[in-house]
């Protein structure tokens, strides 16, 4: 009896800072978000840079949720730069990914359909299998840097890292 009062002490101790112990942040390549404009009007310079801004922007809170450490894309630019749309490209980005020791993959797009109506969209995939991990898209209205700003923070908070029971 005395030996199991002393195991289930021990169980008690270890087991709590057994699960505070985090698991360490996934490698995760993120690519440039392109922006897809299908409406009648030309992109603008303004445009092109909300597109590299809300690409800083996603990196910094993907790296800050502390779920993710972001890698550098740099030894695969030279591909990159040939690369075709990545969100269409079947797959071609996984192996870039791979080759910078990421785990996983996030390739994100804004479509401009208006000047009033504009989308995000991300998907998170597992650099291996292609399998998606994670994915949203939101809808804004308005086509400036808080809009763009707003609608990144909630596509992050609201969808992709959101703890959902699955």
């Amino acid at each position: 009896m005395t030996r199991l009062a002393v195991l289930l002490c021990l169980a008690a101790t270890i087991a709590p800072a057994g699960l505070a112990r985090a698991e360490p942040p996934t490698p995760l390549a993120v690519f440039d978000i392109e922006l897809i404009n299908t409406s009648l009007a030309p992109s603008t310079p303004e445009e092109l840079e909300r597109i590299r801004a809300l690409g800083r922007q996603l990196r910094d809170a993907l790296a800050q949720s502390g779920r993710y450490r972001i890698v550098d894309l740099a030894p695969v630019q030279a591909a990159l730069d040939k690369a075709p749309e990545l969100r269409n490209c079947n797959g071609c980005e996984l192996p870039l990914a791979r080759q910078v020791g990421a785990h996983q993959a996030a390739v994100a797009w804004v479509q401009k359909v208006s000047n009033l109506i504009l989308n995000i969209n991300l998907k998170i995939e597992d650099a291996t299998t292609g399998a998606r991990v994670r994915a949203g898209s939101v809808d804004i209205r308005g086509n400036t840097d808080e809009s763009w700003t707003r609608g990144l923070r909630f596509l992050l908070e609201d969808q992709i890292l959101a703890d959902k029971a699955d």
